[in-house]
C-alpha cells in the first residue's frame, strides 16, 4: 500500500442544515479507472455476518449515499449504508469486544481484475463508523456460493492492511498487489457502518470465454476495453459510454458542456486487444435535445500507428440507436469517436473478434496475473 493520502479522525455530530457540510473527500489517482465492484457491471454484495441497522446491499449502490436525519425504523435509525450491531465483550468483566472480533462482508466483483485503489466511504456515519478497516481478495473460478468463498483452504490476499478510517469521510487506499481477483472481503473491526465501496482497477478478462464468443462487443468495460482520454466530462464521465446495457436516463451516458468555440468532442478507447472491427453502434438513448449532431470514427494500429477513418461524418438522430456494418474489417488496437460540434452519446459498440496475436497477448496477461 502506497501513501495515498486517505482521512482519519472524528467526524462533527450532525448539526441539522446540510448532511454534507462536513463532509471530507479528496482526489485520488484511481478514481478515473473502472470501478469493478459497480452493481451495473454484476457485483454484489453475497453474504455478511451482521446487517442488523442497515444491509449490505446499500454498499455498492452507485449513487452518493443519502441522508434523512428524521427517518427511523423498528430497529432505530435507518442509514445508507452497511452497518452492524454493537459488538460486546464477553463477560461484564471483559465488557468491551476482543481484538480481533470484526464485521464483514463477501463481494462479488462485478468484472474480475487488477485492483488499483478502493475508497471506503463513510458517508453520514459520524459516530457509528467503524474503528479501523481491512480488505483481503481472492480469486475464484465460476460462481462460488458464500460457504465456498470461506472454505479453510481459499487463499485471501491482503490489499489493505487493517487502517483506522474517518467518520463522514471517503478513506482511499492505494493498493499495489498486481494479480487479478474476483472477490473481496471487507472487514470493519469491530462493528459499525460504511455507506458506499468503490474498488477502482482494470479488467481482466477471461480469454477463454471471449475465444468462446468469437465476436464480441471489443470495447465494453466488461471485456477489457477502457477510455484512455476524452476532451470534456463536464456532465458525466466516458466511461458511462462502455457501460453494459442500454442507456437509462441522461446522465447514464456521456454529455459534455456547451462549446462556444469552433472545435469538437472526442473520446479515445484502447480495445481488449488487437482485433478486428466489423460492425458499429452509436447509441444516444435518453440524449434528445443535447445528443451530438455528427460523428465520426477512427483506429489506430499500435501506440505508434496511423489514424484512420473507419466511420466519415455522419448524422446522428437524437434517442436513437445508430447501426453502421464496415465494408471490411478494420485491425486495431485504439479507437477514437468523434461529434460534432459537442452534446453526447449513450453508448459506443463496436463488434468483432480478437486477432491471433491479440488472442495470444491476452491469454499471456491472463495467466501472468494468476488467473
Amino acid at each position: 500500500m502506497t501513501t495515498t493520502p486517505r482521512f482519519t479522525g472524528d467526524a462533527n455530530p450532525y448539526g441539522g442544515g446540510d448532511p454534507y457540510a462536513d463532509y471530507r473527500t479528496a482526489d485520488f489517482p484511481f478514481t478515473h479507472l473502472v470501478d469493478l465492484a459497480d452493481g451495473r457491471l454484476g457485483a454484489g454484495v453475497v453474504a455478511a455476518n451482521d446487517e442488523f441497522f442497515a444491509e449490505r446491499e446499500n454498499l455498492l449502490k452507485p449513487e452518493p449515499a443519502e441522508f434523512d436525519p428524521e427517518r427511523f425504523g423498528h430497529k432505530g435509525k435507518i442509514m445508507d449504508g452497511w452497518e452492524t450491531r454493537r459488538r460486546r465483550g464477553a463477560s461484564a468483566a471483559e465488557p468491551h469486544p476482543a481484538e480481533g472480533d470484526h464485521d464483514w462482508a463477501l463481494v462479488r466483483l462485478g468484472a474480475p481484475g487488477v485492483v488499483r485503489g478502493l475508497i471506503v466511504d463513510t458517508a453520514h456515519f459520524r459516530g457509528n463508523y467503524p474503528q479501523s478497516v481491512s480488505v483481503e481478495a481472492t480469486s475464484l473460478p465460476g460462481s462460488p456460493s458464500p460457504g465456498e468463498l470461506l472454505a479453510p483452504d481459499v487463499e485471501w490476499t491482503t490489499l489493505v492492511p487493517r487502517t483506522a478510517v474517518g467518520g463522514h469521510a471517503a478513506n482511499g487506499f492505494a493498493v499495489d498487489v498486481v494479480r487479478r481477483f474476483t472477490h473481496l472481503r471487507v472487514n470493519q473491526h469491530p462493528d459499525g457502518g460504511i455507506a458506499r465501496l468503490r474498488v477502482h482497477g482494470e479488467v481482466a478478462p477471461d480469454p477463454a470465454w471471449l475465444a468462446a464468443l468469437g465476436t464480441f462487443d471489443l470495447v465494453a468495460l466488461e471485456n477489457g476495453g477502457e477510455v484512455e482520454d476524452a476532451s470534456d466530462r463536464f456532465y458525466s464521465p466516458a466511461t458511462h459510454t462502455i457501460a453494459p446495457g442500454r442507456s437509462r436516463k441522461m446522465d447514464d451516458g456521456w454529455e459534455t458542456r456547451r462549446r462556444r468555440d469552433k472545435g469538437n468532442d472526442w473520446i479515445r478507447y484502447r480495445l481488449a486487444e488487437r482485433s478486428e472491427i466489423r460492425a458499429v453502434e452509436i447509441d444516444t438513448a435518453y440524449l434528445k435535445g443535447n445528443s451530438a449532431g455528427w460523428a465520426a470514427i477512427s483506429v489506430r494500429d499500435g501506440e505508434d500507428g496511423e489514424r484512420s477513418e473507419i466511420l466519415p461524418r455522419t448524422r446522428l438522430q437524437p434517442d436513437t440507436n445508430h447501426r453502421f456494418v464496415l465494408p471490411e474489417p478494420v485491425r486495431g488496437t485504439h479507437v477514437r469517436i468523434d461529434i460534432f460540434p459537442d452534446g453526447g452519446i449513450s453508448r459506443l459498440r463496436l463488434f468483432g473478434s480478437l486477432t491471433d496475436e491479440g488472442a495470444a497477448r491476452l491469454a499471456a496477461r491472463h495467466e501472468e496475473l494468476g488467473g
